[in-house]
């Protein structure tokens, strides 16, 4: 066995090492944001300096997808999660009025559980349990669910009052630029141009340096006024824990919905990568070491809390790389050299707008939807519990939510159906425990 398979599951005549690192460098480009938006979002707590937060952000990306890369050998990456933040600063630091310890506290909290969970073998039986078309589904509505964001990202849908989104201003601007991409990557995809979605997003960045952005006159792209940075200390927020709240009940419900969330949208995107790439096993439906990239998943959340950020989790902008063929922990380590690079040429990297990942996002999600051709869309029992899953992922703007309605749909058509036993135990299980987690969360 070769130093590359043992510490990459890297096969030589299988995969290519180009191949590896140009899907490492997609999926950091197109996840590259977080590194901008979380400090962004931080900053409306007192003590949490957007510097410190910034180098707290892109250590837990970096220690997460290294152990996705030499444990789980897998081609995902890891930073703390959209929405995860949100949560924590705007309900349980804002909204509830704990400090940002507490919130800390129930995130290192959390990643324990889960490695509980994970060892185990809680989290597998979990997500062996979904049946093979809600998989599919899941995969599908992952697809559609990225591709909305890079809608957004771009300007191409934005919101209304009257109908919740419409289409922005596609003449001009962002949308603008973001359309180009869009049929530039298409291009580059079409004709097979390796790297292609990769080049797509260095070509529309650079088309931004000549679109400028109606509302302030400047270009879309800008020129960063420096090259290289050092990154903040992160002593104002390191293992900054607050234990005497750790047996309160408000810890027990914070804590329970940081571990719900996190737990369905790691599933959701392990599965729906997976399936959108054809990597499970048609045989059993079952995707090879998900303990390890589970495990992987909740070290990375425990090393996040103590860095000083919010629940740090299986990014779903994975799909990019997995687009451009990555397929062994190579591409992890890759995406973590970028993170490491990222500390000290912040300026760059940040250059690059959302309108110039967004193409890359659409095109991923095109790439994810070939799984619902085999759905069987003519069994209704199969074909609502499906497209209520996908549906709801995009709609709800989230990937968990959409697989709790999916359960649940799917035991309801098939108990309505008189078709009982096709549901499982676990799915009666889970689907009780979804709809009280809508009742009483």
């Amino acid at each position: 066995m070769s130093f590359m398979t043992k510490v990459f599951g890297f096969e030589k005549g299988k995969h290519n090492v180009r191949t590896e690192i140009l899907a490492g460098l997609t999926t950091f480009l197109t996840m590259a944001y977080i590194l901008a938006v979380n400090p962004g979002i931080f900053s409306a707590l007192p003590g949490m300096p957007a510097g410190s937060v910034f180098t707290a952000t892109a250590l837990a990306a970096i220690v997460g997808t290294l152990v996705m890369a030499l444990y789980a050998k897998k081609p995902f990456a890891l930073a703390p999660g959209m929405g995860l933040n949100a949560f924590f600063v705007f309900t349980v630091c804002l909204g509830m009025g704990k400090t940002w310890q507490f919130a800390l506290t129930a995130v290192l909290i959390e990643g324990i559980i889960f490695i509980i969970l994970t060892l185990t073998k809680v989290r597998t039986w979990l997500i062996n349990a979904i049946p093979g078309t809600l998989k599919k589904a899941i995969g599908a509505g992952i697809g559609l669910f990225i591709a909305f964001i890079g809608l957004q990202n771009a300007g191409i849908i934005v919101n209304s009052d009257a109908t919740l989104v419409v289409l922005g201003d596609i003449t001009h601007g962002k949308a603008l630029l973001g359309i180009i991409g869009l049929f530039i990557t298409a291009g580059l995809v079409m004709a097979k141009v390796r790297g292609g979605i990769l080049w797509g997003i260095l070509i529309t960045a650079a088309l931004g340096l000549l679109i400028k952005d109606p509302a302030t006159g400047a270009a879309i792209t800008t020129l960063p006024s420096s090259v290289v940075s050092l990154p903040a200390s992160i002593d104002p927020i390191f293992c900054k824990f607050e234990w005497s709240s750790i047996l309160s009940w408000d810890m027990l419900a914070v804590v329970f919905t940081f571990l719900f969330i996190d737990m369905f949208d790691t599933m959701g995107t392990i599965i729906g990568v997976h399936q959108g790439a054809g990597l499970i096993d048609k045989g059993n439906e079952e995707i090879p070491g998900v303990e390890k990239m589970f495990l992987a998943d909740s070290i990375a959340t425990v090393a996040g809390a103590c860095f000083g950020t919010s629940t740090t989790t299986t990014y779903v902008e994975s799909a990019s790389g997995v687009g451009e063929g990555g397929r062994t922990g190579l591409t992890a380590f890759s995406v973590a050299v970028f993170f490491a690079l990222a500390l000290f040429l912040s300026p760059i990297f940040l250059a690059i707008p959302g309108a110039a990942t967004a193409p890359a996002l659409i095109i991923v999600g095109v790439m994810m939807m070939p799984s619902v051709k085999t759905i069987h869309w003519e069994d209704y029992t199969k074909a609502i519990p499906a497209f209520i899953t996908i549906i709801m992922m995009p709609l709800a703007y989230s990937i968990s939510d959409g697989i709790l309605l999916g359960v649940i749909s799917y035991v309801l058509c098939h108990a309505v159906a008189g078709k009982f036993k096709d549901i499982s135990i676990t799915m009666w299980i889970l689907a009780v425990l979804f709809v009280c987690k809508y009742i009483f969360i």
